[in-house]
């Protein structure tokens, strides 16, 4: 087995597993949370992968979202990954919230000290599914898979999902960083992690790579008007929003939400919206 079970928990009749294992990419060991819903006891069921925001564990979207809710009444998997590698003792790597541990940005890192363990799309994109999908053959149908996630999960979701055409069925995502080459969060994380060249930035921004996207979106995205990253121009999804109908692309549906902020409430109320567009776009 892959993984070390650490917790098994009863969850809207299906089952929450906390894991670990060792990456071979990172170097490192990783923790994530798997949800089983009911209909995997018997089937192999459609996986949904969040990716969770600055400064989180696997857990606080386990226990704050209320994903499995939903998932477990569309028959449909979740995957926590975590935000990034830790326990390197990098220097800086935990001096601020916003860089270094807990804060990836789902991308492979180019530029020392990080490179060497900052390994997160390749992680996320090859061996955790891949890892995944095999030891809980039977289960999980990895011919159907979507990604979703948070603020700086969300950038990743949407990233991702342009980057590999065809291997995420859907995308959505809860306040994400949308054009990180132009905000404060992503200069900070792309300098230190890939270096000074702009141009490599946008190779990781979704608001580059919606330009160059072929066929419909199948994209939700949901942001909150009392959010003040939103206000603080930290998510700027109307750069996002702009470069799909320049680039004349269908299928993006970008929802603001009055009143809400950046939170778990905020998360927790849209989740079902979510989770349903992901369960359309998987074939349930």
């Amino acid at each position: 087995m892959a993984f070390t079970t650490k917790a098994t928990i009863a969850s809207f009749g299906g089952q929450l597993l906390k894991l670990s294992h060792k990456s071979a990419v990172t170097g490192t060991d990783m923790a994530l949370n798997l949800y089983l819903p009911p209909q995997s006891s018997t089937k192999a069921v459609p996986l949904l992968m969040y990716l969770s925001g600055l400064t989180c564990t696997p857990d606080n979207a386990t226990e704050k979202a209320f994903l499995q809710s939903s998932a477990s009444a569309r028959g449909l998997a979740l995957l926590f990954p975590d935000t990034s590698p830790r326990g390197l003792d990098i220097p800086g790597a935990n001096d601020a919230y916003d860089f270094g541990e807990a804060a990836s940005f789902y991308i492979d890192a180019t530029r020392a000290p990080y490179a060497q363990n900052y390994q997160m799309e390749s992680y996320l994109t090859t061996e955790l599914p891949d890892l995944v999908f095999r030891e809980f053959a039977g289960k999980l149908d990895p011919s159907r898979l979507s990604i979703t996630g948070h603020s700086m999960g969300g950038h990743g979701a949407l990233s991702l999902y342009l980057k590999y055409p065809g291997k995420y069925r859907s995308v959505s995502a809860f306040a994400p960083i949308a054009n990180p080459s132009r905000c404060p969060w992503g200069e900070k994380a792309f300098s230190g992690y890939l270096g000074d060249d702009r141009e490599e930035w946008k190779k990781h921004d979704a608001t580059e790579l919606v330009k160059g996207w072929k066929g419909p979106l199948n994209a939700l995205i949901d942001v909150g008007t009392g959010d003040n990253f939103y206000k603080q121009g930290q998510l700027l999804p109307e750069n996002f929003e702009k470069a799909v109908k320049d680039a004349g692309i269908e299928g993006l549906e970008l929802r603001y939400q009055e009143g809400y902020d950046h939170s778990y409430f905020f998360m927790a109320t849209f989740q079902h919206d979510h989770v349903n567009h992901a369960a359309k776009f998987l074939g349930l």
